[in-house]
């Protein structure tokens, strides 16, 4: 049984890296249109971060009782946990229409007043990646939050003339994934601030769960079990998972996913058991094979494996950090002994202390210099 939206994919890019990768959090163009078919309707349906669903539901309740728009929501963490779905579930549970933008398209304040101009009374507008909105934009934007007026500025120089525009009441929607970003002023604006969490394999076993039955696909306990395990906590990288052993599982199995189709599948695609993919461990094998461990600068570690010092610092790095097998310092990366032994690799003779830097002896120069350059 196949739903109608579930279509082939052709090239899943982790983002604006331009590359693949079966556990990135990122999610390509063509990914969006089967996640669009995937995501809960309502708060009620909504799985996981039952924290901010809570304190969400009060605020919209609240909000609807009062017959007003609620106040304007924040939402901040790391990519794939949801805050898309909220935000469309915020419009869902108000009744009113969700306009959706990114901060990078917004470049001009123009740009921003057309949009704000075009809301009717109580919608809702969704903007992501609200950290990287043009200067001039944000700066609109407060007076937009605030008095629901724009300032609109005809004319340049000494003649210029600011024409006060009144916009319907409205709700802005923010999302980020570095909170740390975003301005003062323009935080201190939102009434409401949610932080997504990493989920729990549980949880996430509930995601698959509804996600299988969407798409068709026969999913035992056991094979969600060993999905949700390699899934870094991540819901997007959770179905995307599923779909790919879903394929093999057609291909080359009966059709149903228990635990052997899934270990299978995900052998196939060099998603190992902590959920580590070729490149992440390239990078801890160069780490360790090559570096001894470390420290080593991030472009060092980068040429080792043949890729951008961006890649392996956004792509690679958060989770093998948050996994406990990298640590950053300031004389670079260092293998942690969790690494060294999830490689199968004997810890280094004299018991150095893995994770943490030694100091170096008298005379051997300053231990703030990397010992491999970055």
């Amino acid at each position: 049984m196949s739903a109608p939206f579930d279509r082939a994919m052709t090239g899943e890019v982790a983002g604006e890296l331009g590359q693949e990768w079966a556990v990135s959090p990122q999610a390509g163009d063509e990914e969006r249109v089967v996640e669009s078919a995937l995501r809960p309707h309502s708060l009620h349906d909504f799985i996981g971060q039952p924290k901010v669903a809570r304190q969400l539901a009060l605020v919209l309740e609240g909000a609807k009782r009062r017959g007003r728009p609620p106040d304007h929501v924040l939402l901040s963490g790391p990519p794939g946990l949801g805050k898309t779905s909220l935000a469309l579930i915020i419009g869902s549970e108000l009744g009113t229409a969700v306009k959706i933008t990114s901060g990078p398209a917004i470049e001009r304040s123009g740009d921003l007043a057309a949009m704000l101009s075009n809301l009717a009374p109580g919608d809702v507008l969704f903007i992501d990646e609200i950290h990287r909105i043009a200067r001039p934009a944000e700066e609109l934007l407060y007076m937009a939050m605030e008095d629901f007026r724009v300032d609109v500025v005809v004319g340049k120089g000494p003649g210029a003339t600011a024409i006060p525009l009144e916009i319907n009441p409205f709700t802005l929607v923010g999302a980020t994934t570095r909170a740390g970003l975003l301005t003062g002023p323009l935080r201190d604006r939102f009434g409401f601030v949610g932080q997504m969490e990493f989920y729990e394999p549980a949880e996430l076993q509930l995601v698959l769960a509804r996600s299988a039955d969407l798409l068709g696909v026969e999913l035992t306990d056991e094979g969600s079990a060993e999905i949700a395990g390699r899934s870094r906590g991540t819901p997007r990288i959770a179905n995307r998972l599923l779909r790919r052993v879903r394929d093999y599982a057609e291909v080359e199995a009966d059709g149903r996913v228990t635990r052997a189709v899934a270990e299978a599948a995900l052998a196939l695609y060099d998603v190992d058991h902590l959920g580590l993919d070729r490149l992440d461990r390239e990078v801890l094998e160069a780490l360790v094979g090559k570096f001894g461990g470390g420290p080593v600068g991030v472009a060092t570690l980068a040429v080792a494996v043949g890729e951008e010092p961006h890649t392996v610092e956004e792509v690679c790095e958060p989770f093998l950090v948050r996994a406990g097998l990298l640590a950053r310092t300031p004389r670079g990366r260092v293998a942690t002994e969790a690494a060294w032994r999830h490689l199968g690799r004997a810890l280094p003779r004299g018991g150095i202390p893995l994770g943490r830097v030694t100091p170096d002896p008298p005379g051997a120069g300053s231990s703030s210099e990397p010992l491999f350059d970055a």
